[in-house]
């Protein structure tokens, strides 16, 4: 029995307060509390990194060296633990090789498929290239009339060489006797007497065949020898039943007798674009290349050409700028467009000739001119200046590769497409664009009529296992090419989960960091039966998860709490869900039994007059919808994963009000006109973006706080005494920092091949800040010692300083208050961070008018802590802002005033408004399925 648990004993990592538990193996069991209460200390920085920190010692010091490395967490002991896989809520820029295909290893059996099935056509024009077997090949022949005399010539060259002589003279010696030079039979002896200058083609004869009952085997062999001396090419020439010669060419590889190409044999390699042999030679399997953007290069088209409107030469300036003008008004007065003139008002043709160049002008005596564009693309790659290359990257951008279109591939793998009925003819490229639920159907199309092939029936079964992986776990509606670096977090788990999964790996512990993040409540239950589909293959499932779907499907839960930070850290509760709806001391379990509860807001806010609506809208799978959104009111976008949520609030309404109130060079997605753009003043977007977590960066400064705490200590008089400014209360610059640990407060000890050991700094004792520093006090405390203040402890420290005080309380009102000033963001949790990035944009404050959109604010948050983010949001909104939040959230959805649901499903069966108005309304509505999960939390907000 003792092997069926992992028997966890005084763990007391992070904020964990020497706890003890035992979780039991070949289960799923789920981690709870409220955000900060240790579930990620646990799970990731205790049990997982014990699990590979063993691993890695099982290697040699060797091997070591080139793996990562995990410290000893602080635990005094761990039995029973087993080798793990953590699958983390973890956005990172990745490489642009790695997409959903890659990851989930899918694009490996698409080169499989196009290798083994794939037709291919002639790269230039086109038509199907056929390639025989020689048993086709002979019965091809043989089915001529009995008699007919076939010559079999093997090609050897097929125009003019210096060298077919030789050439000649070596098949001589092999034992061949004739050939066929320009057309004309020779003996090979009598080769010498022709003129190299007249030879177009060279063959050599193999064989002279009359069609006979009894012919086929000779045949056969003189084929094999034709085509090894041919190197896969064979022509057959005979008399057809006309008397005319006829010549019939064929080949064991794909063939175009008309032109003479010859296709490679293909293999998986040639589909690849990490390899040269199917990588486009121009953009080396990357899909787009870099160039200069003739918008930024002229942001303000109305400026006269006098006054230079080409931005880039006003940064390099100096004889860069003066030569340049020189040559601009030059060429001006060769198009007759005066000085005055803004360029956008000067003809198309001196643009075209003033951006690309030209080698010839009007006026002869004139000397061509080199264009704005090919001038910065030399520039840049001759300058050996970092600085002028630096300011001249301001103006480039990506574009999808000339030569290839953005399909990574070269044009002879890209020429090779799959037809089925159905469907149009893809190759790899055009396939790759297909969604998964897409591709899903495609792929089954293929297996119903390639299923008597062996060999095609196992390549597409392993296809259509991954892709239904995709499709089960919520993310059917990503399309295969999409770029892995583009996936939020509970994407990119989930596609990695999809991966896992097709491996069949066993014996593992799984750690996942709340996968249903971004799962419309339709979709979680897929989610659990694929971790569920998981421990049964024989693995032990570990989730920190608030779902409440998910918690109640757990075999088993551990919960952690009862507060956050210092306030947390102990083991509430651990056992099944019966038994935590019975826990007095469950927080969860109290929310769970309706003990506690989120309430709705007893009377919700009406749409006025105001509204900002959007025409029109057709970027990605948006079907052309028109989309109104109140002002003035708390707007939730909802709809299954893949409906266009992200689309429409983050690719074009949040775009849309950049691109007006900050950036004009943001492009926001495809849509017709937009009404209500002067009701709004401001817009503060707070997405998934990940925050920088270092050493150095902590709530303190991320926030601006400490920037106030550092100008508060420069006035002092002590410090205005020993001339002290406000750099000298900084540990990222040398002066008042400790200079022995340069302000970490650690010193990293280097162990070899082994993982780095940090250790307290003995000179400022973690401090951070040096002796002279330290003995400035502001109402007896230093600045090392308010650092190590926490939130809380801040607020009613500096009460009596309204700047500092009121962004202090801000980060306590969305639940961070048990955070210290200096915590490093590396040990807070992934709940932490986001709300510290919502509590800064919110400390920039708002006059109202101001737009805020949110992307899934609830990630990471319990119950308690979401109570605690509506009252935010409705104090917002409260102040004449308007709130946008996408969010699955049933919570969230149910506190809103007006929703704007968008489905009906994801993918390309989504991107239409299927309902809009208050939750209850939504609720009353048969089509939505957000309605059908919403209708019994409203029905019990009306009982």
């Amino acid at each position: 029995m003792e092997n069926s648990f992992i028997h966890v004993r005084g763990a007391k990592e992070h904020n964990l307060k020497n706890i003890s538990l035992s979780i039991p193996k070949n289960r799923f069991t789920v981690v709870t509390g409220v955000s900060g209460s240790g579930k990620s200390s646990l799970a990731f920085d205790t049990l997982h990194a014990e699990a590979q920190r063993r691993y890695m010692e099982s290697l040699s010091v060797y091997s070591r060296q080139f793996l990562e490395q995990f410290e000893k967490p602080e635990v005094d002991a761990i039995d029973g633990i087993i080798p793990s896989i953590a699958i983390e809520q973890k956005t990172s820029k990745g490489s642009p090789r790695s997409t959903v295909a890659t990851i989930t290893n899918i694009y490996d059996y698409l080169k499989l498929l196009f290798a083994y099935i794939g037709q291919p056509h002639h790269p230039v024009t086109g038509k199907k290239l056929k390639k025989y077997t020689i048993e086709e090949m002979a019965e091809k022949l043989l089915s001529l009339p009995m008699g007919t005399s076939v010559m079999l010539l093997a090609p050897l060259i097929k125009k003019a060489k210096e060298d077919f002589i030789p050439l000649l003279e070596q098949m001589q010696k092999e034992g061949f006797l004739r050939a066929r030079i320009g057309g004309q039979l020779i003996e090979i002896e009598e080769a010498r007497s022709y003129s190299e200058e007249n030879v177009h083609k060279v063959e050599v004869v193999v064989d002279r065949i009359q069609i006979e009952p009894d012919v086929k085997s000779r045949l056969y062999d003189s084929l094999e020898l034709a085509l090894r001396v041919g190197k896969g090419v064979v022509c057959a020439v005979f008399k057809d039943n006309d008397g005319k010669e006829t010549e019939l060419q064929m080949s064991n590889l794909h063939y175009d007798p008309e032109t003479g190409y010859l296709f490679q044999d293909l293999s998986p390699k040639h589909f690849s674009y990490n390899s040269p042999l199917g990588a486009c030679p121009s953009c080396h399997g990357l899909g787009t290349e870099v160039d200069f953007d003739p918008d930024l290069i002229i942001p303000d088209p109305s400026v006269p050409l006098k006054d230079n409107p080409f931005v880039p030469w006003e940064k390099m300036g100096g004889v860069f700028l003066k030569v340049f003008l020189e040559d601009l008004l030059e060429q001006a007065s060769i198009y007759g467009e005066s000085p005055d003139k803004s360029w956008k008002d000067c003809s198309e043709e001196f643009k075209k000739t003033i951006l690309y160049g030209t080698t010839s002008n009007k006026k002869k005596s004139k000397k061509p001119f080199e264009g704005v564009i090919p001038a910065l693309r030399r520039i840049f790659k001759e300058s050996s200046s970092a600085l002028l290359k630096s300011r001249l990257k301001d103006f480039l951008f990506s574009v999808p590769c000339r030569v290839c279109q953005g399909q990574r591939l070269n044009p002879e793998i890209l020429s090779v497409t799959i037809e089925i009925e159905g469907w149009p003819a893809f190759n790899i490229s055009q396939a790759m664009l297909l969604t998964a639920f897409d591709s899903l159907d495609w792929a089954k199309s293929l297996y119903s009529l390639h299923k008597e092939d062996k060999g095609a029936r196992e390549i597409l079964s392993g296809l259509i296992t991954r892709l239904e992986n995709l499709v089960e776990l919520g993310v059917g509606y990503l399309e295969l090419n999409r770029q892995s670096s583009t996936l939020s977090g509970g994407e990119s788990q989930r596609v990695r989960l999809a991966s896992l999964l097709s491996g069949e790996l066993t014996g593992l512990l799984y750690v996942l960091d709340e996968p249903s993040i971004g799962l419309h409540p339709r979709d979680t239950a897929k989610l659990i039966k694929m971790i569920k589909k998981l421990k049964e293959l024989g693995n032990t499932i570990l989730v920190v998860e608030h779902d409440e779907y998910t918690i109640r499907e757990a075999d088993f839960i551990v919960e952690l709490g009862p507060g956050a930070g210092t306030k947390g850290g102990e083991l509430i509760y651990t056992g099944p869900f019966e038994e935590l709806l019975k826990s007095k001391k469950s927080l969860t379990g109290a929310y769970l039994r309706g003990e506690l509860s989120i309430p709705v807001p007893p009377k919700r806010r009406k749409p006025r007059a105001k509204w900002i609506r959007l025409y029109g809208v057709k970027e990605h799978n948006l079907k052309n919808i028109d989309v109104s959104i109140p002002v003035g009111l708390f707007c939730c976008v909802t709809g299954v994963s893949g409906s266009g949520k992200s689309t429409l609030v983050n690719d074009v309404l949040a775009k849309i009000f950049l691109k007006h109130l900050q950036d004009p060079k943001i492009e926001p997605g495809s849509f017709d006109r937009v009404e209500g753009l002067s009701l709004i003043k401001k817009i503060v977007v707070i997405d998934q973006s990940p925050i920088a977590r270092s050493m150095r960066s902590n709530p303190a400064s991320y926030s601006g706080v400490l920037t106030l705490i550092r100008e508060l200590f420069a006035k002092l008089p002590k410090s205005k005494i020993l001339g002290f400014s406000a750099t000298r209360f900084s540990f990222n610059v040398p002066g008042g920092r400790c200079e022995y640990c340069k302000g970490e407060g650690v010193i990293e000890v280097e162990m070899a091949f082994l993982s780095p050991v940090y250790v307290v700094c003995e000179a400022c004792q973690g401090k951070r800040f040096n002796r002279e520093t330290l003995e400035v006090t502001y109402r007896g405390k230093n600045i090392a010692d308010i650092l190590d203040m926490t939130i809380e402890e801040g607020c009613a420290f500096f009460r009596n300083i309204p700047e500092l005080f009121e962004k202090l309380e801000l980060m306590a009102n969305v639940g961070l208050g048990y955070l210290k000033l200096g915590q490093p963001f590396s040990t807070l949790s992934g709940g932490e961070a986001q709300r510290i990035k919502l509590a800064v944009e919110l400390l920039k404050g708002s006059e109202g008018k101001t737009l805020y959109i949110l992307d899934e604010p609830t990630t990471g948050l319990h119950f308690a802590d979401i109570d605690l983010l509506l009252r935010l949001l409705h104090n917002l909104v409260d102040r004449g802002n308007t709130v946008v939040v996408i969010e699955h959230n049933l919570e969230v959805i149910k506190s809103a005033d007006y929703v704007i649901d968008l489905g009906p499903e994801g993918g390309s069966g989504g991107g239409y408004v299927v309902v809009a108005g208050s939750p209850e309304e939504v609720a009353g509505e048969k089509a939505s399925w957000t309605g059908k999960y919403l209708q019994p939390l409203v029905k019990q907000n009306r009982s």
